[in-house]
């Protein structure tokens, strides 16, 4: 198989997603089908009605029927192993299948509350578990709305067969929404068209997947056919799910915590209610082409990404720095990676940078180093730059492991690097500054590379995360400056003449919003009063950009 689809089978079978990239993992998330890839109850129900129909067809009967399904299930459940939602849909399909093998009417409800009573009574932590209870959610979705909006969906003139696609997401998602919303603080609007889409696709990669998986140990040649439409489908499901999450808004901001869930789930309710007037519909439909019409005007009359002339882009990774020098069209020098591989790939996805002849890590802690593989990942990479004074942390070899081509090169004091209109020079850290408090990271911090970058007409001072012995051992060797990304995500320990030394014009804050940290501090924002200030966390990707001899400023959110 591709890349893609062998990441992606084993990952919707027995949800193993070591192969699966992360860039795919982020459009499944973003499109809404990221549930797709945890094995949850549809693989029980898809494997045991597969079973049911070939013991019906092959005559095993009623009873003969339930026994196999319940066989194949004990063996599934053996190989997936027990997480929350797995271990509530084992118990309520054994409570399913109990009930058909008895003759007794089956009753979903029932069969989901008793799966749910003898798990909290086996192991009452799964009640705080977001897995077990978006399983339990999304189940009793589908069985108390599904049906009532398959119903009215068909009372309307739709087919049975488009109407359970469409009934089966939309309840699952209107019982899930307030869950996600206190997760995350998100409501996918993708969500239901994506998988309405998409379940063919799951369905056969799936039940063709569990083939494989069975009989591969002893007749190899039946699983590459079994195998075979699994990939074509898992082909269709990531299709679907990337030109969903190129969408301009599949997701959409909302209130967090509790109060968020509670407001999602009384609008879902009156949204529901209301539906069922024709007035109230009619306003809905305009309102959503208002909304519709306004979303494409902000999009066409807002200036594009990236803007013309840019040189150094400050992107938004959350807690952590990832910054990009522009060397010439679709090449840039990266200088650290951020905390997250997909945040800082989509970073240079949005700037067109298809090649980084040149990657610096300016010290081994996770928020600059783990991004890594996001930069590399489908880019050509010459040299890997390094602090030769910092301490070799596993992670830090690991990460270099992985890089694999790149030579390393150990930043020494005064090496200079030319890739296209950028040059780069390294002006720290010094030799015999104090290194001690390894504890709270200051040693590490304190050794950080510190760069230069100039181009005709504009220097940008780079300074790690130094911290304030550093910062005294550079004092005399800045040089002056338009731009400083300020050390240490705008932590309190800095020197105030380190910070004006170079008489920065814009100073940009690369920092996550909300972090326990405290970044950026009180002190730090006041030392930087005569100056511009920019930060991630308030202005999204910054970017600076040069026009003539005129420096501008442009940034992600307005």
């Amino acid at each position: 198989m591709g890349e893609g689809p062998r990441g992606v089978v084993p990952g919707m079978v027995v949800g193993d997603v070591s192969r699966l990239s992360v860039e795919i993992h982020e459009e499944f998330r973003a499109a809404g089908l990221v549930h797709c890839l945890v094995v949850s109850g549809a693989n029980f129900s898809l494997l045991t009605a597969a079973v049911l129909w070939v013991g019906r067809w092959v005559g095993l009967g009623v009873r003969g029927g339930v026994v196999a399904a319940g066989v194949v299930g004990v063996g599934f459940f053996l190989v997936v192993g027990g997480e929350p939602s797995v271990l509530r849909a084992a118990v309520m399909g054994a409570i399913g299948l109990f009930a058909l093998f008895t003759g007794r009417e089956r009753q979903g409800v029932a069969a989901l509350s008793g799966a749910v009573i003898v798990l909290m009574l086996v192991d009452p932590a799964l009640a705080g578990s977001y897995g077990f209870v978006l399983s339990v959610t999304a189940t009793a979705g589908l069985l108390v709305l599904g049906p009532r909006i398959r119903d009215w969906l068909r009372a309307r003139g739709l087919s049975r067969g488009l109407s359970e696609a469409v009934a089966v997401p939309l309840a699952a998602q209107l019982a899930v929404g307030p869950v996600l919303v206190l997760m995350s603080g998100e409501v996918g609007l993708a969500a239901v068209p994506a998988n309405v889409l998409a379940a063919p696709g799951i369905a056969v990669t799936t039940v063709c997947g569990v083939v494989a998986a069975a009989v591969a140990p002893f007749w190899a040649d039946g699983a590459r056919w079994a195998a075979t439409p699994a990939g074509w489908a898992a082909s269709w499901v990531i299709a679907v799910a990337d030109a969903f999450a190129a969408l301009p808004y599949p997701t959409l901001p909302w209130p967090g915590g509790l109060g968020g869930a509670l407001l999602l789930a009384v609008a879902s309710a009156v949204a529901v209610a209301a539906v069922r007037l024709r007035w109230a519909r009619r306003l809905a439909a305009a309102a959503l082409a208002g909304v519709l019409v306004a979303a494409l005007a902000v999009r066409v009359t807002a200036p594009g990404w990236p803007p013309p002339g840019w040189r150094f882009v400050a992107c938004d990774v959350g807690q952590g720095d990832a910054l990009v020098l522009w060397a010439a069209p679709g090449r840039a020098v990266v200088v650290d990676a951020g905390p997250d591989p997909a945040l800082v790939d989509g970073c240079l996805r949005r700037l067109g940078v298809r090649e980084v002849p040149l990657v610096v890590v300016t010290h081994p802690h996770a928020d600059h180093l783990a991004g890594l593989p996001g930069v590399l990942r489908g880019r050509r990479t010459t040299a890997l730059v390094h602090s030769p004074l910092s301490p070799r942390t596993a992670e830090h070899r690991a990460a270099f492991a992985r890089a694999g081509g790149p030579g390393l090169v150990g930043a020494v004091l005064g090496a200079r690097w030319t890739r296209g209109e950028v040059t780069v020079e390294v002006i720290g850290p010094r030799v015999g500054v104090p290194l001690a408090g390894d504890a709270d990271g200051t040693a590490v911090n304190n050794a950080s590379v510190v760069l230069v970058a100039r181009w005709k007409g504009l220097t940008v001072l780079l300074a790690g995360d130094l911290e304030e012995e550093a910062q005294r051992a550079l004092r005399g060797r800045v040089p002056r400056i338009d731009v400083l990304k300020v050390p240490h995500h705008g932590s309190a320990r800095q020197e105030a003449e380190f910070l004006r030394e170079g008489a920065p014009k814009v100073a940009v804050i690369s920092v996550g919003g909300d972090n326990t940290y405290g970044h950026p501090a009180a002190r730090t924002l006041g030392m930087l009063r005569h100056t511009r200030v920019y930060r991630t966390d308030l202005h999204g990707d910054v970017a600076v950009s040069l026009d003539g001899t005129r420096v501008t400023v442009t940034t992600g959110r307005r």
